[in-house]
């Protein structure tokens, strides 16, 4: 773990030993206290810790507790229409106004336009250009990289991103050895759907403590949660209690084994839409940014976070140049 030297915006100086875990849940806004909300339904005992007893409610934030600070983050960043994936995802990981830049929100996969804009600059090869580690934590099975090299499949912004920064994609080998997560972090969906027999199975609780001991060896690790996304569009109840129930014990183990002191923990989307269940479109709801670590840090990183565009930026005043 590296000294990190920064500047916040208000000219002050630290130094921090900082490591980061981004975790992305793809398609999750901060709804109300309906009954097709399942952020509202389900029971996450370990979240409501971190907020006081709170849910993940838009009359929740803002919120700062003990361990986490919660805000609301706008991702419609003053363009018409609803949001799309390719173009929040670009934005999250760019720290640019994508949907501003095309002249609109567009998803689910990026366009060549913006495809360019991710390779342009983003958030995994501007550390690397500073000399630091950073990893996408998801899985890939042989299946995927067929349907790539094929061009049967195309990339979404997040490991286009990854790819053009020259950080590989993980494949079954690192899932097998412990080095990377399938997208239910418990390795049921690889021996379930995807026919990895042999994959590693864990509880949810081990999971999130493994995930804090693999993030530890880089300076940023990324993951991807595009389930949510999924039983939002399928209007799911059922599905999107079970995926809340396990993305909860996940985190339980997560926060059990991270070290506040020396880290934080992101935990954002790019979009609403599995908040909403009486439809399968997306939202105009804000985004939760729920940020986990010590005060101190989580007051550094919070200053200035208020849309999908800050989220780059707020990142790399921990990882400066030189």
């Amino acid at each position: 773990m590296g000294l990190v030297k920064g500047s916040r915006r208000d000219g002050l100086q630290y130094n921090a030993a900082v490591k980061f875990l981004f975790l992305f849940m793809d398609g999750i806004g901060l709804g109300e206290d309906v009954d097709h909300n399942p952020l509202a339904r389900t029971a996450m005992p370990n979240l409501e810790r971190l907020l006081d007893g709170k849910r993940l409610l838009a009359s929740t934030a803002p919120h700062k507790s003990a361990q986490a600070t919660l805000l609301p983050l706008d991702a419609n960043l003053g363009v018409a229409d609803l949001p799309q994936s390719a173009t929040g995802q670009a934005t999250l990981v760019t720290g640019k106004n994508v949907p501003a830049l095309i002249g609109k929100h567009y998803g689910p996969k990026p366009t060549p336009d913006i495809g360019s804009i991710l390779e342009e600059s983003n958030l995994f090869s501007e550390l690397a250009a500073r000399g630091y580690r950073s990893t996408l934590l998801n899985a890939y099975p042989q299946g995927y990289f067929d349907a790539i090299e094929s061009g049967k499949r195309l990339y979404s912004a997040i490991p286009w991103a990854v790819t053009s920064a020259g950080v590989a994609l993980k494949t079954a080998e690192d899932l097998m050895a412990g080095g990377a997560f399938s997208a239910d972090f418990t390795g049921r969906g690889w021996r379930e759907q995807l026919g990895y027999k042999d994959s590693p199975l864990m509880e949810a609780a081990e999971a999130g403590r493994r995930l804090a001991a693999v993030a530890a060896s880089y300076d940023l690790a990324f993951f991807e949660y595009w389930p949510s996304d999924f039983a939002g569009h399928r209007q799911d109840m059922e599905a999107a209690t079970a995926l809340l129930t396990n993305f909860d014990a996940v985190l339980g183990g997560l926060v059990e084994a991270w070290p506040h002191d020396e880290g934080l923990i992101l935990i954002t989307s790019d979009h609403g839409n599995m908040e909403d269940l009486s439809t399968r479109r997306h939202t105009a709801n804000p985004v939760p940014g729920l940020v986990i670590g010590s005060p101190d840090l989580r007051q550094r990183f919070c200053a200035d976070l208020e849309t999908l565009v800050d989220v780059t930026p707020a990142i790399l005043g921990f990882y400066p140049e030189g």
